[in-house]
């Protein structure tokens, strides 16, 4: 088939940081052991945290749900493992400083290592032998939630809704984020479970148009992925469309612009313009969650940067703590200074390695000062009003004035310039020459607004 490489494929606006993927982009996946204890957050995606389905010393299995909740925006979790609950308690959470959560101690004696199960999907994969609502149920039942972003509980993203019809599913392999390679190496080794993931999401939601943006600085798997479609039966209405490279592409009003040159209203979401989308890895896990009923247990995770001495790509069990991921990977190097959860741009620096993988995990990053460049040492200065960050917001803010009015605990007026508007992609964070981190204080802001409104804890 051939690749739709025209260029139009962008937005207005972002950056262009060195991508770094070459340390770890020729990795394979490796499945990952659990460790003597796993902690599974009660809070790990947007929307209403689940309540403890199992109390302490409980026997678990693994694939148990241990946590649900009955709100419409939520997700159930599930043990990775057979094991014993030591404990129901508060535990390191990377957004909310603290999180409860169920701390489980494996049986060392039972298997601990779960193995991909690509190799159970072909090109042959027939999405119409199952229904709509199984489909979401099944994804519902798994806990699956956007496993590239925020964390949407992914049912609600494709339940068939007569009121608001949905015309194109757009699966995002751009992967913008400096460093990560996780959904890279998932659109090589994971193709076809990929595929019948994408195929069943778009029987659930009712999309009719199916495309599959790839950034076009990865060429190996636009060629893997193509041939895969081009190969499969029922892919008719499926594109593969090599994206201009550009941060933050993968954000997903970014890549509704590039891709059908649609601009998703503010304060709006994409399914109310006709719209859903989707990261790959969250297709390879509803694909395993309907096919298989499997639910989401483990997730691939990308473990790189100088400052680790061994990176790689590990299949890794939910609850794992970020320790454990880093002694597998040979401990940290001399010259390591920052542990982030997630990439360079949008990740979160952790002091506390107890703090264990979630579902949104998609990488550790271990960055030396080398790789952190003058901000490392660079000392926050005065905003000279050079602009720059007006210019590369692909939200179109005025990062500056939101961040000054946070500052300046000024909340109402941080509101009123937007700030909700913000991706927290850390384009304005990046270009700052005056060394502010302007989305660090829009991040703060939107915490202490959430806390006014006894949204979060």
């Amino acid at each position: 088939m051939q690749v739709d490489t025209r260029e139009r494929f962008t937005f207005p606006a972002g950056v262009h940081p060195p991508d770094s993927k070459e340390l770890t982009k020729d990795i394979a996946i490796k499945p990952l052991s659990a460790g003597k204890s796993v902690s599974i957050m009660l809070s790990q995606h947007i929307g209403s945290p689940c309540d403890a389905l199992v109390e302490k010393k409980a026997q678990v299995e693994a694939g148990q749900k241990i946590g649900d909740a009955d709100a419409f925006i939520s997700a159930p979790v599930h043990s990775p493992v057979i094991g014993t609950v030591k404990d129901i308690t508060l535990a390191p959470h990377v957004i909310l400083g603290r999180g409860k959560a169920i701390v489980i101690e494996s049986d060392t004696e039972s298997p601990l290592e779960k193995e991909p199960v690509n190799n159970r999907f072909d090109s042959g994969f027939d999405a119409s032998a199952y229904g709509q609502e199984q489909i979401s149920e099944a994804v519902r039942e798994a806990g699956i939630v956007g496993l590239g972003g925020a964390g949407f509980p992914t049912f609600v993203k494709i339940l068939a809704d007569q009121k608001q019809q949905r015309e194109a599913l757009i699966v995002n392999g751009c992967e913008c984020e400096p460093y990560i390679t996780c959904d890279y190496r998932v659109m090589l080794e994971w193709t076809y479970q990929m595929l019948a993931g994408i195929k069943l999401a778009a029987r659930s939601c009712g999309c009719k148009n199916i495309y599959i943006a790839i950034e076009d600085n990865k060429p190996d798997a636009i060629a893997v992925v193509s041939e895969a479609v081009a190969k499969s039966e029922g892919s008719e209405n499926m594109h593969v469309l090599a994206v201009k490279t550009k941060y933050p592409q993968g954000g997903e009003r970014q890549l509704i612009n590039s891709v059908l040159s649609q601009v998703v209203p503010t304060g709006k979401i994409p399914p109310m313009i006709g719209v859903v989308v989707m990261n790959v890895a969250t297709a390879a896990a509803i694909a395993e969650a309907v096919v298989l009923d499997a639910p989401l247990t483990h997730r691939v995770v990308t473990v790189t940067g100088e400052g680790i001495a061994n990176p790689g790509n590990y299949y890794v069990p939910i609850g794992t703590p970020v320790e454990t991921l880093i002694e597998e990977c040979g401990g940290l190097t001399e010259q390591a200074v920052r542990v982030i959860l997630g990439g360079p741009m949008m990740g979160i620096a952790v002091a506390d390695w107890a703090v264990p993988v979630t579902k949104t995990t998609g990488a550790i990053t271990v960055l030396t000062p080398k790789e952190i460049g003058p901000k490392f040492h660079g000392k926050q200065t005065p905003c000279i009003r050079c602009g720059r960050c007006l210019q590369v917001c692909p939200e179109h803010l005025n990062p500056t004035s939101i961040a000054h009015a946070v500052r300046s605990d000024l909340l109402e007026r941080a509101e009123q310039y937007y700030m909700s508007a913000c991706i927290e992609c850390g384009c304005c964070s990046y270009v700052c020459p005056a060394n502010i981190e302007l989305t660090g204080y829009i991040k703060t802001g939107k915490v202490l607004v959430a806390r006014e409104k006894n949204r979060m804890p």
